[in-house]
């Protein structure tokens, strides 16, 4: 497997950044949305904050990735395990699944086992990239562009965390929990409204301005590609004090307090820039609540709410053609004028 560039050695892009970290530290935040220019290093930060993260544990043999502790969530091969410390683990890494564009749904979802079943007649299950994915990270270039058949399958096994194909005889169900990244380009097509809402969080990123920053960004790359275990050598304190630190928030998410007043805060925000539905709301308080976690806190305050709110509030307006300063811009507006209350 090829090394992955530090997280912590990528220059600028501070927003795409905390939004990844904040994903891997709740999933359940969802998944994040990234648009913007080509070359910014959008896939090259996932896989680098993958790489970052501790392996996972997980039942050795398993074709899904099932967690050894976990009670529920598992296959069907696991779910039959007599759940004891007997259970043979293997350490992974935490994977980073790309789904192509033109992948067809079997190579999604996953189908009969063609080889199998013509030398043996046997009826079996080949995972696909949603089984390979789960407990760890989709990532979809140019997700705006996927095709309608596939965006139905994600919006079900995202909804559900559970894919389920039944076809050819066959019939499979296993957990396909992940975080989605999706980045793409606005200008080369919409993402659909339904997808759009399953993404948690949204970043918009762009080629640095100033020089300096990309003579920085180009240095660096120059110097991993010249010498990768040097460079990541170089930057392996920095990695493991994030990995800590992100360690340490995990733990601490299920002790961290939201008061009524934090929520409160988001559903008022929600309600000023006229955010369907309440996805906003529990996005905006799971992010707070990871972010709060990230930084030592153990309560939620409505300044947290307030900072998170671009990056989870930015995908969910509605458009309006008249308003040409853009969806961030109104966000920004809404929460400087809350602050000021």
């Amino acid at each position: 497997m090829a090394k992955a560039f530090p997280f912590t050695a990528i220059v600028g892009q501070d927003e795409m950044k905390r939004a990844l970290v904040l994903a891997a530290i709740d999933p359940a935040i969802g998944g994040i949305l990234i648009f913007g220019d080509r070359g910014t290093g959008k896939s090259t930060a996932v896989r680098a904050l993958a790489a970052l993260l501790p392996p996972m544990k997980a039942v050795a043999g398993c074709r899904f990735n099932c967690a050894v502790d976990a009670t529920a969530g598992l296959c069907e091969r696991c779910s039959g395990h007599d759940r004891k410390p007997a259970v043979r683990s293997a350490t992974i890494p935490v994977p980073v699944v790309d789904l192509p564009l033109g992948a067809t749904e079997d190579r999604v979802a996953g189908a009969l086992d063609l080889e199998k079943a013509l030398v043996s007649g046997e009826k079996a299950f080949e995972p696909g990239l949603l089984a390979a994915a789960h407990r760890g990270f989709l990532y979809i270039d140019e997700v705006n562009l996927l095709e309608d058949h596939l965006v139905d399958l994600l919006l079900d096994v995202a909804a559900s965390g559970e894919n389920v194909v039944e076809r050819e005889g066959l019939s499979v169900r296993h957990p396909a929990r992940f975080v989605l990244v999706g980045s793409g380009n606005p200008e080369e097509g919409e993402l659909r409204p339904q997808l759009l809402d399953r993404f948690g969080l949204s970043v918009d990123v762009a080629s640095p301005k100033d020089i300096a920053m990309r003579v920085e960004v180009v240095k660096r790359r120059d110097a991993f590609e010249r010498d990768r275990d040097g460079f990541i050598e170089r930057w392996r304190t920095q990695e493991a004090r994030l990995r800590s630190r992100i360690r340490r928030a995990t733990k601490a998410l299920p002790g961290v307090h939201v008061p009524d007043e934090a929520i409160a805060t988001a559903s008022e925000l929600c309600l000023k820039l006229g955010v369907d539905g309440l996805r906003g709301e529990l996005t905006l308080m799971r992010a707070a609540r990871a972010a709060t976690a990230y930084d030592g806190h153990d309560t939620v305050t409505g300044k947290t709410i307030l900072d998170i709110a671009p990056l989870a509030l930015g995908h969910r307006l509605r458009r309006d053609p008249l308003d040409e300063a853009g969806a961030t811009a109104r966000v920004d507006k809404a929460v400087a004028e809350l602050s000021n209350v």
